[in-house]
């Protein structure tokens, strides 16, 4: 049996204290539904602050207390540089873009 495909949640524009707890409001239906993999596409965001990355930390730690996979993809350059300056690129399960028309 295969396991269902990732469920995707795409984000956009700045992560910041402002917008954090809508993130975390957007990420919190499918940790409650206990998706197997939940992946947030950060392919438009350009830029994240600590508000935000502990936003990604506490939803990445509820998929993992159920034995989920959490990811964060599609990365671009500077809010790459942010996880590593903060060493969460070692955390965090980064993925690439996905292939188009995957």
């Amino acid at each position: 049996m295969s396991q269902p495909p990732p469920q995707v949640v795409p984000l956009e524009g700045e992560i910041d204290l402002n917008v954090s707890p809508q993130i975390l409001a957007r990420l919190n239906p499918f940790i409650a539904q206990r998706v197997p993999q939940l992946h947030v596409n950060l392919q438009n965001v350009s830029y994240i602050d600590s508000s935000g990355l502990a936003t990604f930390i506490d939803a990445m730690q509820r998929v993992q207390a159920y034995g989920g996979e959490f990811a964060l993809v599609a990365l671009r350059d500077n809010v790459r540089k942010i996880f590593e300056i903060a060493r969460l690129d070692q955390v965090f399960k980064i993925l690439p873009a996905p292939a188009a028309g995957a």
